[in-house]
């Protein structure tokens, strides 16, 4: 990896993207980039990202989008191949730019759906993995549902100053998300080609309460993919496994990743 301090910003298609990065616990250790979701940040992943060092020996880097945390806001609304630009455009040129060598993307939601999107479309040889956590390849009901409730939420309740903790331009952040998923042509948004694609093993997480996404994403993945799909069904968790199942989320990413990178002696020596 590039010599990245621990925390700072990066520079990529004129945004300013902030960042987090976690040395590994050894010299040549891989390396876990971890994608958001979709009102998330780096600041919102809590403490699961040293956790996820200190259980795998991995280096862990992190980022806000443009338009979350502390990073650049974008204009508005958000186009609605937002995910694919993301993927296509801007997460190349960013593990270019950190020196991303070998590892495992790690997303959340619709960082989950971007790290989907990247993997199918790119044959990326650095990349030995995919954790998916309640990702998305299609929209169903019970996401716009749940997504235009948040909405009222966040117009009603102080879901906005709590957000405001994470999030510099906080409007930014909540209406660019729920703008493009409540506008009515992204009923059609379908990213289920992309999987398969993917050439490396994936892992999905799925909590069994999620509010905004059913199992069948998860058979979406399982029917398309050519590639070896590990479901882990997290009782009890809704949307954030990895919060509200933390240490079962934990333990099952940690025998994956350790699974997907077992050749690697950076990862052996942690």
């Amino acid at each position: 990896m590039t010599n990245l301090t621990p925390s700072g910003f990066l520079s990529i298609g004129g945004a300013s993207l902030e960042y987090r990065w976690l040395a590994p616990l050894a010299p040549d250790a891989p390396t876990i980039v971890m994608l958001h979701e979709g009102l998330g940040s780096v600041g919102l992943w809590g403490d699961f990202p040293e956790k996820l060092q200190q259980a795998t020996g991995a280096g862990i880097f992190a980022y806000s989008r443009a338009g979350y945390g502390q990073s650049s806001p974008v204009a508005l609304p958000r186009p609605l191949d937002y995910m694919h630009r993301e993927a296509l455009d801007v997460l190349p040129k960013l593990l270019d730019m950190i020196g991303f060598k070998r590892g495992l993307l790690l997303g959340h939601s619709d960082g989950a759906s971007i790290a989907t999107i990247y993997a199918g479309a790119h044959q990326d040889h650095r990349l030995s993995g995919l954790v998916l956590i309640a990702p998305h390849f299609i929209v169903e009901d019970i996401s716009i549902k749940s997504i235009a409730a948040i909405k009222t939420t966040f117009e009603t309740t102080d879901l906005k100053t709590k957000l405001a903790r994470w999030h510099k331009d906080v409007d930014n952040a909540f209406h660019g998300w729920n703008g493009a998923w409540l506008d009515p042509k992204f009923r059609d948004w379908d990213i289920s080609e992309y999987l398969a694609y993917i050439r490396v093993p994936v892992m999905i997480v799925q909590g069994t309460d999620d509010q905004y996404g059913t199992l069948r994403q998860a058979e979406i993945a399982q029917e398309e993919c050519y590639c070896p799909v590990d479901l882990k069904i997290m009782a009890g968790a809704a949307h954030s496994p990895h919060r509200e199942a933390a240490g079962p989320t934990l333990d099952a990413i940690v025998q994956f990743a350790k699974a997907a990178l077992r050749d690697d002696p950076g990862l052996q020596a942690a």
